[in-house]
């Protein structure tokens, strides 16, 4: 259990390692303060630029996937069964996640958590993971309203979850919860893309900010 509690601590702390913040802070920016005030990528595309932008979307998708990994990593009690390892694997992907989102090392303002949960589920369930960027894609060309793309590819993990697993078996199990956990961590973390797409005021990529 102390294993358990020390990876689920140590995923928290790496998710709380900002891709925007920690770049920001060695060009002296802090992009909380310009645009949206997210601390994620789509902010720090508009207020920075897109090689600004890749470089936060690298590391909140490799600190999702490093989480991942390391509740997979065979230590100690944690090692018991591949079914146990996953279900570890899915806690420790989650914690990384709160943590980007409500990241210890920068007042608890972080982004929104869709990079890191994307890197977590490159590692717990690449096959998903693909379906949910193409998801994302589609919406974005279509729409070009990126808020409204990951909430709707955020939906769609426990939906491909369902459609690809087998229900009662552990594995299934743990990768569902974790799904649903996540799919509803992005509709609270995008509830402000969510009344502003309501109200017409969401902004458009390549905009301008306008709607």
């Amino acid at each position: 259990m102390a294993l358990l509690l020390a990876k689920l601590v140590v995923a928290y702390l790496l998710g709380s390692l900002s891709g925007s913040l920690l770049l920001g802070r060695l060009r002296g920016i802090d992009i909380r303060q310009s645009g949206s005030g997210n601390a994620g990528g789509t902010n720090a595309l508009r207020v920075v630029g897109w090689r600004f932008a890749l470089g936060v979307v690298a590391i909140d998708v490799g600190k999702g996937a490093l989480a991942a990994l390391l509740g997979l990593a065979p230590i100690g009690a944690t090692a018991a069964t591949p079914f146990a390892a996953l279900t570890v694997a899915a806690a420790c992907s989650f914690a990384a996640v709160i943590g980007h989102c409500w990241p210890v090392f920068f007042g608890f303002r972080g982004g929104k958590g869709a990079g890191t949960a994307l890197g977590a589920g490159l590692v717990l369930a690449p096959a998903l993971a693909g379906m949910m960027v193409v998801l994302w894609l589609l919406v974005v060309a279509s729409t070009r309203y990126v808020g409204l793309a990951t909430v709707l590819a955020g939906l769609s993990f426990p939906a491909f979850v369902l459609l690809a697993g087998q229900f009662g078996h552990a594995r299934a199990n743990a990768m569902l919860v974790f799904s649903i956990a996540i799919a509803l961590l992005i509709v609270f973390t995008h509830r402000g893309n969510l009344l502003r797409l309501w109200r017409g005021q969401e902004p458009r990529l390549g905009g301008g900010g306008k709607p």
